[in-house]
């Protein structure tokens, strides 16, 4: 039995709306990093955009500038790693995990994965 082209192309251009739609619809959800037992928290869309900082005032009256850098440095990593995770996972609905297990050349990747 032979694959019908048409409808395959169908549900290729269904496909590819459905990844646009969820990459627009990235921006619109966040989530948290935190560092220094939540006395510093970042908040990031799945677009990789600092959307906030929150800094407890104890954290810049009690340490040094290098510490509050660093605790600044720890919770924006941990918010863009959630965020890129979350974003893989929104494309994996769409997309039936069907792109993750793929292997393109040099490391690239596709937007979101």
């Amino acid at each position: 039995m032979k694959p019908n082209m048409a409808n395959i192309m169908k549900q290729a251009q269904k496909m590819q709306e459905e990844m646009a739609r969820v990459q627009d619809n990235l921006q619109n959800i966040e989530v948290e990093g935190s560092s220094g037992g939540g006395m510093v928290k970042v908040t990031a869309n799945c677009k990789m955009q600092i959307v906030s900082i929150n800094i407890e005032p104890e954290v810049y009256e009690d340490n040094d500038k290098e510490m509050l850098e660093d605790l600044v440095i720890a919770a924006v990593n941990q918010a863009l790693n959630q965020a890129q995770e979350r974003a893989g996972e929104e494309m994996n609905k769409v997309t039936g995990g069907l792109m993750a297990g793929m292997n393109l050349p040099g490391g690239m990747k596709f937007p979101g994965m």
